[in-house]
């Protein structure tokens, strides 16, 4: 099978295309901006490249990601996010594609009621930021491209993370504070801190290896015009998570907030049900928090020495 991933350069990219070429698939490649090659936002140009590669599937990660940095970037966002993937549909329906992985969030879920945790994909989406309301856009467009006849699968992928991943996300930029800390405290007596904003938020995390597994699941078995959530089933508080990283560390480290790191826009409460995809595929986590974090930690160590 020949296989296209949009965003290839990217954390998830690079594990996607890593898990497919074990599984014998040609992988082709292009990032939102193609390493210099091609912009996905170049609908011309996207439809005549898709068309030359001539995958069997593609798998759309290409994306602004970051759900703090979406706000007062709108414009941006929404072009990649929304214009993007109307780009790399028409280029999927062009080529003919067999199937189309386009991938959404957890935070299209928004704010949500303890009675409907946890998050089957029959919830109603109520996204609260504008990174949130692009996925939403996006998906939107992906099921009109089902109901059209295009074999598209959508995925809402809950807050996933594992080694190589950017220090502008949670865990590893805990991972890369506590290793720094590690560098300065040594084996000296005392303590460091660790600075975090809020600690309440409640977060479904997978390792990414895991997810990567789930989506080549939904290319080979997944229902066309479907929606999945990719997740643990699992709630950890993101309090909880910092302290077992903390616990991993070689130096007494201790957890403090910092006001200036407090963001009032985050969702309090979001646990998936990965009953769907477990049900269609099979697909199931495998991987333990506490490996992803300690692996995650391991390779930011690797990264200093």
């Amino acid at each position: 099978m020949r296989s296209l991933i949009t965003g290839a350069d990217g954390f998830v990219g690079r594990h996607l295309a890593r898990h497919l070429r074990d599984e014998g698939d040609d992988v082709v490649e292009i990032d939102v901006h193609g390493a210099g090659e091609l912009d996905i936002t170049d609908r011309e140009a996207l439809i005549a490249h898709v068309g030359a590669l001539m995958p069997d599937a593609i798998y759309h990660l290409a994306a602004r990601s970051h759900v703090g940095e979406s706000w007062g970037r709108d414009s941006d966002v929404v072009r990649v996010n929304v214009h993007g993937t109307a780009n790399v549909l028409d280029a999927a329906r062009a080529a003919n594609v067999h199937r189309v992985v386009v991938v959404g969030s957890s935070e299209q879920y928004g704010v949500v009621a303890p009675h409907e945790i946890p998050l089957t994909e029959r919830a109603p989406l109520r996204p609260v930021s504008p990174y949130a309301q692009t996925k939403t856009e996006a998906e939107a467009l992906a099921l009109r491209a089902a109901a059209d006849g295009l074999g598209v699968i959508c995925v809402r992928a809950f807050s996933h993370t594992g080694p190589g991943q950017s220090p502008r996300f949670l865990v590893p930029a805990i991972a890369a504070r506590v290793v720094a800390a590690e560098l300065v405290g040594g084996d000296h007596e005392g303590s460091g801190t660790i600075a975090v904003g809020r600690t309440d938020p409640v977060r479904d995390f997978s390792d990414v290896r895991d997810v990567v597994r789930a989506y080549r699941s939904l290319v080979l078995r997944g229902e066309p015009g479907e929606v999945y959530n990719v997740c643990s089933g699992i709630g950890v508080t993101v309090g909880d998570l910092v302290s077992q990283v903390l616990a991993l560390a070689t130096t007494p480290l201790e957890l403090v907030v910092d006001p200036a790191l407090v963001r009032d826009t985050d969702v309090p409460v979001l646990i998936g049900d990965h009953t769907r995809i477990t049900s269609a595929t099979g697909w199931r986590p495998q991987i333990p928090l506490h490996q992803t974090l300690h692996d995650v930690l391991a390779h930011t160590r690797g990264q200093v020495t």
